[in-house]
């Protein structure tokens, strides 16, 4: 075979399976509404859950800081990119979130990729929940570690297999909230059944994070839970990008010793650092709670207006909000559907989630408004018929 052919035979799959994935060029995909070849949709698409990529207050702390560092970090922070920016926003997630220290990665990829290859070695075993994000499970089997799955959000499973005889030391892995099924991860049961047999959890919190508990502080703040490892990212409730992994001072020393994506790539630029900042001030403040609080009514809202219809939902009380459709080819017909009728929505597909479960993956924000998710219900009602 040659490259050519492998590269033909695995699109001709993808195109057959109605899996092939296509970027489409928006002039603006972020905040209410996305606009694209002249027309404006409503946006159900956005992990802006805040609203908060627009606020006037964090774009303009985003200005300030070009203007105080210029528009990159010039470097690693090993080497020169590591500022008062960056150090002023590590500590104060450290504080806001009650871990001793926080290091800043360029994404939530990245660190999870990070974390998992510089802690895990030949003898250890990862022990991850089966719906855990691409990042994570890509980065276990990339590890030499052993990888084991355990049932969705099944804690008695999880302790089984972290049971079994192992050589070296176990972590099991889960999400705060997931990102496909928006359901919530039992993160005291999954700690508990960790701590019964020495391991360490980590938490990737990428959707929780500025979103649930006081403060926003997230979904393990709001469990009650302090797992050894939360990655928290940006690019979601905080509305701007990057990452960071929240752990003890001997583990901070050691990931800047061993984390070769920290290590190697450059820093994100200190402006990013100041408007991250910026909107972990607002997260903390009134404005946060009282976008918290519409986000939830916006939740409240469409669920109760979805359940008179037939289809099916998961178990979800965060902004995600999967309407579950089966068939790849009825997916993508329900989210052309909406487009045409101004709804903009995404069909996932496999090998996204599982076979047999594509789905519209409808995500809700503080930015809309009641209108906007009752008409959204009306071209879901109009779709049944």
């Amino acid at each position: 075979m040659t490259w050519q052919a492998r590269i033909n035979s695995a699109l001709d799959k993808r195109r057959a399976a109605d899996a092939f994935r296509v970027r489409g060029v928006v002039e603006n995909g972020v905040g209410r509404f996305l606009s694209r070849e002249g027309r404006r949709f409503c946006n159900f698409s956005s992990n802006d859950y805040l609203g908060l990529s627009q606020h006037p207050q964090i774009v303009r702390a985003w200005q300030q800081g070009a203007e105080r560092y210029g528009v990159g970090s010039g470097g690693s922070g090993h080497v020169s990119g590591y500022t008062t920016a960056h150090q002023a926003l590590e500590e104060a997630l450290a504080d806001w979130l009650g871990y001793p220290r926080a290091l800043l990665f360029i994404s939530g990829f990245a660190a999870n990729q990070a974390v998992i290859a510089a802690l895990m070695g030949k003898d250890d075993r990862i022990v991850a929940d089966r719906l855990s994000h691409a990042s994570l499970l890509e980065a276990a089997h990339l590890s030499p570690a052993q990888l084991r799955r355990f049932a969705h959000n099944d804690a008695a499973q999880l302790n089984v297999l972290l049971g079994k005889p192992c050589a070296g030391l176990q972590l099991a892995v889960t999400e705060g909230i997931f990102s496909m099924d928006g359901d919530s991860a039992p993160l005291a049961a999954l700690h508990d059944a960790a701590k019964q047999q020495n391991a360490w959890l980590l938490v990737d919190d990428a959707h929780g994070i500025g979103v649930t508990g006081e403060e926003g502080r997230g979904s393990a703040y709001q469990q009650g839970v302090r797992p050894e490892l939360l990655v928290v990212t940006f690019g979601k409730g905080l509305g701007v990008s990057g990452a960071a992994v929240l752990c003890s001072e001997p583990v901070a020393d050691y990931l800047m010793q061993f984390a070769r994506h920290l290590i190697y790539s450059t820093s994100m630029p200190p402006a990013q650092a100041v408007a991250l900042s910026a909107s972990l001030d607002v997260i903390r403040g009134e404005d946060g709670a009282e976008r918290r609080a519409r986000l939830a009514e916006h939740i409240q809202r469409f669920r109760r207006g979805v359940s008179e219809l037939s289809f099916r939902l998961t178990d979800s009380r965060s902004a995600i909000q999967p309407v579950i459709v089966g068939e790849n080819p009825r997916a993508l017909a329900l989210a052309q559907m909406l487009r045409e009728r101004g709804q903009w929505v995404s069909a996932i597909r496999p090998p996204t989630v599982p076979p047999g479960t594509a789905r519209l993956r409808l995500t809700l924000t503080a930015a809309h408004e009641p209108q906007d998710i009752d008409t959204l219900l009306e071209a879901l009602h109009v779709s049944c018929q």
